[in-house]
């Protein structure tokens, strides 16, 4: 099982990532969304609370919700990087 900081390492990346296609404003505005996920300015994890695949899951989930499947599909990349957490669906 992957540890606190992977997870934390993954969402920085799945928020940088979303940067570039959303604009920095509207994906960090998003992540601050996600109930136990607290992130900077420049879009870096600074706080992670509770479960973290769930955290994880809402992320996803405030980024599908806001674009659909693209973000799917953009999101396969990174989590490629971050083989020992399990990819959200």
């Amino acid at each position: 099982m992957a540890d606190k900081e992977q997870y934390v390492s993954l969402i920085t990346d799945v928020i940088a990532k979303q940067s570039v296609i959303l604009g920095p404003d509207i994906a960090i505005l998003k992540a601050r969304n996600v109930e136990g996920l607290e992130v900077s300015n420049d879009g870096k994890v600074t706080n992670l609370t509770g479960d973290p695949r769930s955290v994880l899951q809402g992320l996803v989930d405030e980024y599908v919700n806001l674009s659909g499947q693209i973000v799917k599909t953009a999101l396969g990349s990174v989590f490629d990087q971050h083989p020992d957490i399990e990819k959200i669906e």
